[in-house]
Order: C-alpha cells, then structure tokens, then sequence
C-alpha cells in the first residue's frame, strides 16, 4: 500500500510539473522553430533504385587532410545510400590540375569539387569570403552563419553565377599563426618581416610595412629553408605537422589572426545535382552537414596533439594586444575598400559581421567559464584573456 501511495504521489507530481513547465512555455509562446520539420512529417517522395556513379575533383594532393575531409564526404554518402550514389574521389593532378577543379564540374566534366573557397577569388572577391576572413567568424560564427543566418544563401547565390550549386565541406577551425626565424610580437617587428600568405591578409600584412608573397603550400619549405622568407603560414597544427615546417624555424608567431575559421566547400555541377532523385539529394545535404561536424572535430582533436609535438622544437610567442588591435583596424579599412568596389562582398560581409554584432551579448555573457583544466584555473588564475 506505502509503495503504491508513493508511486502514485510520484506520478501526481510529475503531472503538475508538466502542466507547469507548460504554462510557462505558453506563456510567451513557442521561442524558435524548425523549418524543416513540417517538411518531413509528410514525404512525398519514395526511395529511388537508379545507381549514380560520380566523379569528384579537388584541388588537394592524398598527403593533405583536407583530402581526407573531401573522402570522407564521399564514404558518407556511399553508406546512407547503400551505394546508390557513388562518388570516387580523385585528388589534384588525377583527372584534372588542383585549380582547374573549379572549372571543371562547372563545365560539366566532373560532377562535384571540394575546396577552401578563397582559391577561386580571381573569379569573385566575394569567393574569399566563404573560406576565412582575416579577424572574421571563427568555426562557430561560421556555422551558425551559415546554417541559421542566411549565409549558405548567399553562398549558393555566389556558386549558382558559374552553374554549381554549393554546400558548406568542412568547418576546419582556427589556423596556426607564421613559423618564423625571427620573433615578433609587437608592430614594428613586422616591419619589413619577409612573409608567405595569401589572400586579403597579404594586402593587410603589406599595409603593416611587411612584405608578402603568395607563394604555393608545396614551396613554403624551400623557401624558409633557404631565407628566401622570414615568415609564413599554411593552414591548421594538423594540416602544418606532416609539412616540417618546425624543423627549419624557431618560432610560430600566434594567434592565427589571419584566419579564425577555416571553411571548406562542395560544389556540384548544376546539372548532375538537379538529376538526383529526391532522397538522394536529402543523402547528399544531411552528408555535407556530418562532414562539417566530423572535420571540426577531427581536425582540433589533431590540432592538439600536434601543438604538442611543435612546442617540443619551437617556441610559441603571441602577438601583443596592441598588435592584434592594430591589424584589425588596418584590415577593417582595407575590407571596406574591398566592399565598395565589390557589391556581393559587401553584401556578405555586412551580413557577417551584423551577426558578430548580434551574438556579442552572448559571447561577452560567456567569458570566464572557457574550460580549462581545473588545476590551471585554480593553480595559474587562468581565465579568458579578455577578461584582463
């Protein structure tokens, strides 16, 4: 009898805590909503037994992560569709040459590219925008602009101007600053510093009194090697690690302001993606959104193993505030140039950084609970930095 009495005032109780919880929601109504959900309450379509093959190209050799973030794409779509969409991947130089890839599924002769947008800006300024802005969104900026404030829109609207149709490929997170033989910190050691970067960080470094050349990722070794270049940056700790870079220089100049976020992209050609059957462009869209996840996660788990190993030869030194301060300002003047010769790059910076400006208050509301270990909290007083 006591079990059941208590067991039923446990129901009881759980009722009312329901009907609460409820008032309250009613109270001010419903805070947020899926789009897609009334969507797939009612398919209207049924699977399709019609097997695809396709062919993908990329501007990446196998030796690159990002190949592996490219291939990964590909296996996810060849099991959440039992195979019914095949796509083989072939690296740079297998079928077409790494920056023909572009050209190539917007011609027709592949059917999908992997990239980092930022390749293709002689084709659209705009391009750059997508891939990394210098003091821009950082991985997390990037996904919640993406997918909840307009920005695969106007990524889909850029792509859509050379028959492609796109898909945000793989959040890759913050880049690693320059491995460097000279320390710099301060301004004016940059002043006149030999610097390999590409890009709008390229014009804003040369602003700053540096002197900077775009030179390709496959010389960058040489070239510091030899002192051709003081100073240069690539991509991720991962991404940097198989590269050696470490074991030409002393320092790696950080943070990597230049590029807070990473972003790759898909893009399919026009006509091979408006032939999918229904459930296979689903399979194609719920893949590209895994693949942005897993690469995030892949790559930072990576990252931090590898920051390791680079500390174990190099010495990591971090720019000064003023420092950090200064290259914004430089690069906020040169971006509104960039904007008003260009009205689709204006069109998504604004976007972005209108969504800076909105997500301020609750990344200001967030400072101080950053998780690191207790013993450094505790031990160091160790919070975020701009708390200082």
């Amino acid at each position: 009898m006591k079990k059941a009495f208590v067991l039923g005032l446990g129901i009881l109780l759980s009722i009312c805590l329901v009907a609460n919880y409820s008032m309250a929601a009613e109270k001010r109504g419903k805070f947020g909503e899926d789009p897609r959900h009334d969507e797939a309450k009612r398919v209207r379509f049924k699977t399709s037994d019609e097997k695809i093959r396709w062919k993908m190209v990329m501007p990446w050799s196998k030796g690159l992560l990002f190949y592996d973030i490219a291939t990964h794409f590909c296996d996810s779509v060849r099991l959440a569709s039992a195979g019914r969409l095949d796509i083989k991947p072939f690296s740079a130089g297998e079928l077409v040459p790494a920056m023909q890839s572009f050209d190539a599924v917007s011609k027709g002769s592949a059917d999908v590219g992997h990239d980092w947008p930022g390749y293709w800006k002689g084709k659209d300024e705009a391009f750059v925008a997508f891939a990394s802005v210098p003091m821009g969104l950082d991985g997390e900026g990037y996904n919640i602009w993406l997918y909840e404030k307009g920005g695969l829109e106007m990524m889909q609207e850029l792509y859509g101007k050379f028959n492609l149709f796109a898909l945000p490929g793989g959040q890759c997170g913050q880049e690693m600053g320059f491995f460097s033989n000279k320390r710099a910190t301060k301004l004016a050691d940059f002043k006149g510093m030999r610097v390999r970067t590409p890009g709008w960080t390229m014009d804003i470094l040369n602003r700053m009194g540096a002197s900077v050349s775009p030179l390709p990722g496959g010389e960058v070794y040489l070239a510091l090697e030899r002192g051709v270049i003081d100073a240069a940056e690539f991509s991720s700790p991962a991404i940097n690690y198989p590269m050696g870079f470490d074991e030409i220089t002393k320092y790696v100049i950080q943070p990597g302001i230049h590029q807070p976020g990473i972003q790759c992209g898909l893009f399919f050609n026009m006509d091979s993606y408006n032939k999918l059957p229904e459930d296979l462009k689903w399979i194609v869209d719920i893949c590209a959104k895994e693949t942005q996840l897993w690469a995030y996660n892949w790559i930072n788990g990576l990252n931090a193993e590898a920051i390791r190993r680079f500390k174990e030869k190099v010495e990591i030194v971090k720019m000064d505030r003023e420092t950090i301060v200064e290259f914004t300002k430089v690069a906020q003047k040169y971006l509104e140039e960039v904007k008003a010769k260009h009205p689709f790059v204006k069109k998504v910076l604004d976007s972005q950084e209108e969504f800076k400006r909105s997500f301020a208050e609750w990344r200001d509301a967030r400072i101080g609970a950053t998780p690191w270990p207790y013993d450094t909290i505790i031990q160091e007083g160790r919070i975020d930095e701009c708390m200082e």
